[in-house]
C-alpha cells in the first residue's frame, strides 16, 4: 500500500467544514434574567449553558425541586456578574426566582389590592410573610382588630392580606390583616344594623370585660352587655357571669342605627322572678338565704337569683338593740327569716330574723306570770326607773312610783344603785311590746291601808325630820311613811324660817292633825294649843279634813292648808333647778 498523499486531491477548507460558520458570543447583561440550558448534574449541583465561555455552576441548594432537574432542561438565572470567581459568570437562580416574584407583585397588585401570603416567621415588631416568594412585612398593630397577645399562634398560617406599600428602591412590602377585617366587619355591620330587632335572640363572642359589662361579638359587630342586664340578682363583677371568649345567647334590647349601638340583655332570656313572688313569698312564709350585702341600717338577703329581702336592724333579735346590722351578720352567712311584707311594684321584701326564732317574751310570760317574785341586777337607770335583769337580755322596769308605798322617789338613784340586786314582783308581762313592768314595793302590804288603826287624830308621833322645803318640815314616822308639818304647825309663836325650828335629821314630837289615805298624807303639829277633841277624824277611808267649812273650829281648817302644802311638796324639784316662782321653796 502507497503511503504517498495526493495533495492535488485533498479536499479545501470548506468542503471539510462544510457552510458551517462560527457564530459570535452571544452577548448577556449583568443584574438581568437570562436563560440557560443544563449541560451536566451530579449530587452537589448543575452546569448551565449560558452562550458564554465559561459554563457556571450552581448548587443544589438554589433549587426547591432539584430531584426533578434534569439535563437538557431550559431554566431562568439571575446574571449577577459575567466573570465571577475562576473567571466563571456569577448566577443564581433564587434570585432570579425573586425577581420574577418582585416584578409579578409590582406589575399585578399595586398598592391597595389584596394578596394570600404564608406567615413564614416572627419577629420583632411583627410577623415575616411569604407572598408570591417575597418576603413582606406585617406589623403586630395590622394582625387583628384588637390587640394579638400571641403573635406565635399565626406562624404557618395563610392569611388574606391588603398590601399598603411597596418600595422598589428597598424592595420591601408592608401588608396589613387588619384593614381587611375592620372592612369585612363594616360589611357585616351595615347588613346587621338591618336585620336587627329588639327581641331577638343572637348567639356571640365575649370579646372583652370591663367594671361595667361586657362586648359581645354579634359576628359583624359588637354589642354593650351591661352589668345591670346580666342577671336578675346582684353582680358586683362581671367575670362571675362571663368569661372571655364564650360563646353566649343574649337578647337584643335596643338598636340604634344612627349611632351604630346595640344594647344587649342576658337576664330578659328568662321570666322576670318578680312577677311571681307575691305568690312564692307571701306574708309569714319561712325562707332560707345567703347574706349578699351589709349596709348599717339592716342586711340583705338573696332568696333566688333576682330575689332579695331586707332584714331590718330592729327585726334582727327579740331582746337585743341592734345598732348595726354588721353586729349580727356578715356577707357570706346564711340565715332562716320569716316574710314580713312584699311590695312587688317596689320590688322590696321585708325580712325578719328573729320571728324564726321561738319569741323569748312569749315564754317569760308563761314562765314569769303576775305576781312572782324575781331577783335581779340593776343593768340601768333613767330618769323614771331602773332596768333589773330578769332573763338574759331581757330585763323589767321599776318605775319611780312602784319603788316604794311611802316615800316620793323622784329618781331611782335614790333607793337603788347600778350593779345592786333587788327583789321585784312581777306587775306585767307585755310580749307584743316587748315590756317587762317590775315593782318594789308590791313586796310589802301597802301601809296605808291600816294607817287609820295605826295613827288616830290627836295622838302624839315621834320621827326624823327628813326634808324642809319653805312650806314646812317632812317626818318619817314609823313604817317610812312620811307626816309633814306645815310652817305654821311648827311652834306657837309666828315662824318666819322652817331651819329656825327643825333640822334634816333632827328627831321631833308632834300630833296627827290630819289623815288622808285617799292621797297619802298625814298633817303633823308642834303647836300645844290645838283643840283635839273637838272632831274625831272620820274613820272612813279617804276621808279628809280637807272638806271641812273653812270657819269650823278645831282641825278642819288645818286640813285645808296641809292638803295645799302636800300639793304643793310634790312639785319640789330635786335635780338642782329652782322651782317656779308660784311653787314654795325647798328651805336651805
Amino acid at each position: 500500500m502507497s503511503n504517498i498523499v495526493d495533495l492535488n486531491n485533498m479536499p479545501s477548507m470548506d468542503e471539510l467544514f462544510g457552510t458551517a460558520t462560527i457564530q459570535p458570543q452571544t452577548k448577556q447583561n449583568e443584574n438581568s434574567i437570562v436563560k440557560a440550558k443544563i449541560v451536566s448534574k451530579n449530587e452537589n449541583g448543575v452546569c448551565v449553558d449560558l452562550g458564554l465561555k465559561s459554563e457556571p455552576f450552581i448548587d443544589r441548594s438554589e433549587f426547591k425541586n432539584f430531584d426533578e432537574i434534569k439535563i437538557g432542561d431550559e431554566i431562568d438565572v439571575y446574571l449577577e456578574r459575567l466573570e465571577g470567581e475562576n473567571s466563571a459568570p456569577q448566577v443564581s437562580v433564587k434570585k432570579a426566582e425573586a425577581q420574577q416574584s418582585w416584578d409579578d407583585i409590582v406589575n399585578n397588585h399595586p398598592e391597595g389590592s389584596v394578596i394570600k401570603g404564608t406567615v413564614t416567621s416572627r419577629v420583632k415588631g411583627g410577623l415575616i410573610v411569604d407572598v408570591g416568594g417575597i418576603e413582606a412585612f406585617l406589623p403586630g398593630s395590622q394582625v387583628d382588630v384588637g390587640q394579638v397577645h400571641d403573635l406565635e399562634a399565626f406562624v404557618n398560617k395563610e392569611l388574606d392580606l391588603k398590601i399598603l406599600k411597596i418600595n422598589n428602591d428597598r424592595k420591601n412590602i408592608v401588608v396589613s390583616r387588619r384593614e381587611l377585617l375592620e372592612a369585612e366587619r363594616a360589611s357585616r355591620r351595615a347588613t346587621l344594623l338591618e336585620e336587627l330587632q329588639p327581641g331577638q335572640i343572637r348567639k356571640g363572642i365575649v370579646k372583652n370585660i370591663t367594671d361595667f359589662g361586657a362586648f359581645v361579638d354579634l359576628n359583624g359587630m359588637d354589642g354593650l352587655l351591661h352589668i345591670t342586664d346580666m342577671s336578675w340578682g346582684r353582680v358586683t363583677d362581671p367575670h362571675t357571669v362571663v368569661q372571655k371568649d364564650q360563646e353566649i345567647e343574649v337578647m337584643i334590647l335596643d338598636v340604634d342605627k344612627e349611632r351604630q349601638r346595640v344594647s344587649l340583655g342576658l337576664k330578659q332570656k328568662e321570666g322576670n322572678p318578680w312577677d311571681t313572688v307575691e305568690l312564692k313569698y307571701a306574708q309569714g312564709t319561712k325562707v332560707h338565704g345567703k347574706v349578699v350585702n351589709v349596709m348599717p341600717y339592716g342586711a340583705f338577703v338573696e332568696l333566688e337569683e333576682g330575689i332579695e329581702g331586707l332584714i331590718h336592724v330592729t327585726e334582727m333579735s327579740w331582746t337585743k338593740k341592734v345598732n348595726r346590722a354588721g353586729d349580727v351578720l356578715n356577707i357570706g352567712d346564711e340565715v332562716d327569716a320569716v316574710v314580713l311584707a312584699v311590695h312587688k311594684e317596689e320590688r322590696k321584701i321585708s325580712l325578719g330574723l328573729r320571728q324564726a326564732q321561738s319569741n323569748p317574751w312569749e315564754l317569760i310570760k308563761e314562765k314569769y306570770p303576775k305576781g312572782t317574785r324575781i331577783k335581779g341586777k340593776v343593768r340601768n337607770m333613767t330618769g323614771y326607773g331602773a332596768f333589773v335583769q330578769i332573763q338574759d337580755d331581757i330585763d323589767g322596769m321599776i318605775h319611780v312610783s312602784d319603788m316604794s308605798w311611802t316615800r316620793k322617789i323622784n329618781h331611782p338613784s335614790e333607793m337603788l344603785q347600778k350593779g345592786q340586786e333587788v327583789e321585784a314582783v312581777i306587775l306585767d308581762v307585755d310580749a307584743e311590746n316587748q315590756r317587762i313592768s317590775l315593782s318594789m314595793k308590791k313586796l310589802t302590804d301597802d301601809p296605808w291601808q291600816d294607817i287609820q288603826k295605826k295613827y288616830k287624830v290627836g295622838d302624839e308621833v315621834e320621827g326624823k325630820v327628813t326634808k324642809l322645803a319653805s312650806f314646812g318640815a317632812f317626818v318619817e314616822l314609823d313604817g317610812g311613811i312620811d307626816g309633814l308639818i306645815h310652817i305654821s304647825e311648827l311652834s306657837d309663836d309666828r315662824v318666819s324660817r322652817v331651819k329656825d325650828i327643825v333640822q334634816v335629821g333632827q328627831t321631833v314630837k308632834a300630833r296627827v292633825k290630819n289623815i288622808s289615805t285617799d292621797e297619802r298624807r298625814i298633817g303633823l303639829t308642834m303647836k300645844t294649843d290645838g283643840n283635839f277633841n273637838a272632831e274625831p277624824a272620820k274613820p272612813t277611808a279617804g276621808a279628809t279634813f280637807a272638806s271641812a267649812p273653812s270657819d269650823a273650829s278645831g282641825l278642819g281648817g288645818l286640813g285645808g292648808i296641809l292638803d295645799d302644802a302636800f300639793k304643793k311638796a310634790d312639785t319640789i324639784e330635786i335635780n338642782g333647778e329652782a322651782p317656779a316662782e308660784d311653787e314654795p321653796k325647798t328651805e336651805e
